[in-house]
C-alpha cells in the first residue's frame, strides 16, 4: 500500500486516532496524508479573506498534532482544502492516488452514544473511496485474520477487491469469508470466481434477514482483527445507513476496525 489519507477533525479522539494511523502505515509501509478540509468563506470588501485564515490556522493544527505523535518514520505530509466535504474529498484522492481512507468514527460528533457520526457517515456513504473506520482509542495490532461478509459473490468490478488483498499480503492474514443468504439471493450469488477463491481461506455460510444480522450472529466465533463489507446503496448497513448517524446500540461492535470496499458490481 503506498498512500493512505487520514482526515482530521474537531473531535478528543484526534490524536490516538492518528497513531493508530501511523502505525497502521508504519506496517503496510505506506505514506500518510494528514488533511483537514474547511469551506470557502471570503467578504466582499474585505481586505482579510476569512478563508486564507482557516487555510493557515488549519495547517498549524495538523502539524502540531502530528508533533504529539510517535512518527516511527513514516512519511507524513499535512494539506488543507478548500471546498465542500465530499467532492473535495474525491478529487483529493484521486490527485494523491489515495487507496484507503482511515477514518475516525466520529470526526466532529462529541455524542458519546454515535458510533458513526454525521461527518464520517457521509463519507462512507457517499464517497467510492475504500475507507477503514478505527474505533476510537483503538491501538494498532497486527492484522491476522480478516472476516469477510458478503450477501452475493458476483463481482463487476475488477478492482474491488485489491484493498482487501493489499492487506492480507502485508499482514500476512487469512481472510474467511462469511456469505449470508438473505430473503433477496439469487442463483449464483454463492458461487466464487477464481479470484475470491484465491483470496479466502474458509467459507462459511448463513441464513439472515440482512448481512448485517449475519456478521452480528458470526463475528464472535471468528475472532476477527477486522471486519470487511461492501458499500452499497442496501447492503451491510441497510437502514442504518439511511441515515449518516449510527447509534453504538445498533451496531452492537465497537471495538473491531470495519474495512469498507467499494461495490463489487
Amino acid at each position: 500500500m503506498k498512500n493512505i489519507l487520514v482526515p482530521v477533525g474537531s473531535s478528543k479522539n484526534a490524536l490516538s486516532h492518528l497513531q493508530y494511523a501511523v502505525d497502521f502505515a508504519r506496517a503496510a509501509g505506506a505514506r500518510l496524508y494528514v488533511v483537514q478540509i474547511y469551506n470557502i468563506y471570503s467578504k466582499a470588501g474585505a481586505m482579510i479573506k476569512i478563508d486564507d485564515i482557516l487555510e493557515r490556522e488549519s495547517l498549524l493544527f495538523l502539524k502540531e498534532l502530528i508533533s504529539q505523535v510517535d512518527t516511527k518514520g513514516v512519511d507524513i505530509v499535512a494539506k488543507t482544502f478548500k471546498g465542500t466535504l465530499i467532492e473535495t474529498l474525491e478529487v483529493v484522492c484521486a490527485s494523491l492516488d489515495i487507496e484507503l481512507i482511515v477514518l475516525e468514527p466520529r470526526i466532529s460528533s462529541t455524542k458519546s452514544e454515535v458510533f458513526l457520526g454525521k461527518t464520517s457517515g457521509k463519507i462512507i456513504k457517499q464517497t467510492k473511496i475504500p475507507a477503514l473506520i478505527v474505533p476510537e482509542g483503538c491501538k494498532f495490532t497486527p492484522i491476522e485474520t480478516i472476516l469477510f461478509a458478503l450477501k452475493s459473490a458476483i463481482i463487476k468490478k475488477g478492482d474491488a477487491l485489491n484493498p482487501l488483498k493489499i492487506l492480507k499480503k502485508d499482514f500476512s492474514a487469512k481472510v474467511n469469508l462469511l456469505l449470508v443468504k438473505t430473503p433477496y439471493y439469487n442463483p449464483g450469488d454463492f458461487e466464487l470466481n477464481a479470484d475470491l477463491k484465491e483470496l479466502v481461506t474458509m467459507v462459511m455460510e448463513s441464513e439472515n434477514g440482512t448481512t448485517f444480522q449475519g456478521v452480528l450472529e458470526h463475528y464472535k466465533e471468528n475472532d476477527p482483527d477486522m471486519l470487511c463489507v461492501v458499500r452499497r446503496k442496501r447492503g451491510f448497513f441497510n437502514k442504518l445507513w439511511e441515515k449518516n448517524v449510527i447509534l453504538k446500540k445498533d451496531f452492537h461492535s465497537t471495538n473491531l476496525p470495519v474495512l469498507v470496499l467499494k461495490e463489487l458490481k
